[in-house]
């Protein structure tokens, strides 16, 4: 018989202990993770989670993780004594934004909430709303879950992803295709708030080349500017209707987020101009459509040549308000939390699409205010970390036990 929500937060009230948390929680922000030009590939990021978060997990479940051939963590208890086709994941990252003109970012320092309207003590550092305190909470969990002794009939997997801020699903996809996840349902560890995240959009990355022909700019007839080809462009692109609308995600947008051109030479008409586009996707668009919508827009610019290549693609996603990932947190959450579950939709684009798309049911979970994220006062509260490890270790034994 299942554990009741009753039941599994009872057991992991005995064995949750928050001090063991904001331990960890600082012992991360303290290790720098953040991305570079290199992304998974940086080494930097791998040695943080092989020299930082694998002995951690070692230490408080007694069992070590391995790590894939790029980098990523997995760490699996002991064998289920029943199905296995009912297994859970969860997906926290290591990576994390750049620590810009943030002071003392990798501190950890606990400072009071209260001057930025949080309540209580707050854990400082760069990543502590979005990836690491939920990272600290997930892995938290995985004690409590160890120590518990409960036994497990499906399995669990905690995967932690060299991932978090590359904008596509390279890592998910390697960890799926080089590890035997036996998953059917997941949890993507961001900050939420510890709020339940259904459903974001997804997203695929558009360059378009705009090129002309240079001349000196006294005799601008001799040439072809790229930057008016591209002024054009944007007028084409300006009359695309997308006709996409989600109840709760809104519209699917498409937003010019970089222009540059060339040559970098002074009374020179430019003979290329180069533009990056967002084409944000909701559940049930397809990115190849989304491209061609753009290729029809922009046919017929001569005397300009328009190359159109895809960027990186991040699928939509959107789970079901009752599944039993979100049935499952929302119940721990209301225990835990006392007060009603809340529940959302982002627009960010997340890996969640990707598991889904794999068949992993899957939602967004974690602790953190995201308005603070990528900000010079990036932080996270103790409280909220403290109880999504209750949380997910509740959710974990009510679906597994």
């Amino acid at each position: 018989m299942k554990l009741s929500p009753e039941e599994a937060v009872a057991l992991v009230d005995k064995f949750a202990r928050d001090d063991e948390v904001d331990r960890l929680l600082v012992e991360i922000l303290r290790s720098p993770s953040p991305q570079t030009d290199r992304l998974e590939a940086d080494p930097g990021v791998r040695d943080f989670v092989a020299s930082i978060v694998a002995p951690r997990i070692e230490s408080l479940t007694g069992q070590p993780p391995k790590l894939d051939s790029m980098g990523n963590l997995l760490w699996v208890p002991d064998a289920p004594t029943g199905s296995r086709a009912g297994g859970l994941l969860f997906m926290a990252y290591a990576m994390t934004f750049p620590p810009a003109s943030m002071s003392d970012p990798y501190s950890g320092a606990v400072v009071s909430g209260a001057p930025f309207q949080i309540s209580g003590p707050c854990a400082w550092g760069r990543g502590a709303c979005e990836q690491k305190g939920a990272l600290a909470a997930m892995i938290a969990a995985a004690g409590i879950l160890t120590r518990s002794g409960c036994p497990l009939r499906e399995p669990f997997f905690l995967v932690v992803s060299l991932a978090g801020e590359t904008g596509r699903h390279d890592a998910a996809q390697f960890i799926l295709e080089h590890s035997r996840l036996e998953a059917r349902y997941g949890i993507v560890g961001l900050g939420t708030n510890n709020r339940v995240c259904l459903g974001n959009k997804g997203r695929v990355d558009v360059e378009i080349m705009v090129r002309g022909k240079s001349t000196h700019s006294s005799t601008p007839w001799d040439g072809i500017n790229a930057i008016e080809g591209a002024r054009r462009v944007m007028d084409r692109l300006d009359r695309v209707v997308l006709e996409a609308n989600h109840p709760d995600l809104g519209h699917s947008t498409l937003t010019a987020t970089r222009i540059e051109s060339g040559p970098a030479a002074s009374h020179t008409v430019q003979d290329y101009c180069r533009l990056v586009l967002d084409r944000r996707l909701l559940p049930g668009e397809d990115s190849n459509a989304a491209i061609e919508e753009i290729e029809t827009a922009l046919s017929g610019l001569e005397p300009w040549k328009v190359e159109i290549k895809r960027g990186a693609t991040m699928y939509p996603s959107e789970v079901p308000p009752g599944c039993p990932v979100a049935a499952s947190l929302k119940s721990a959450c209301e225990i835990i939390l006392k007060k009603k579950a809340e529940v959302f939709y982002s627009p960010a684009s997340l890996d969640a699409g990707f598991l889904n798309k794999k068949g992993i049911e899957t939602l967004m979970f974690g602790p953190g205010d995201l308005r603070f994220a990528h900000t010079d006062r990036e932080m996270v509260s103790l409280e909220e970390v403290r109880a999504a490890a209750r949380i997910y270790a509740t959710a974990a034994l009510q679906m597994l036990a």
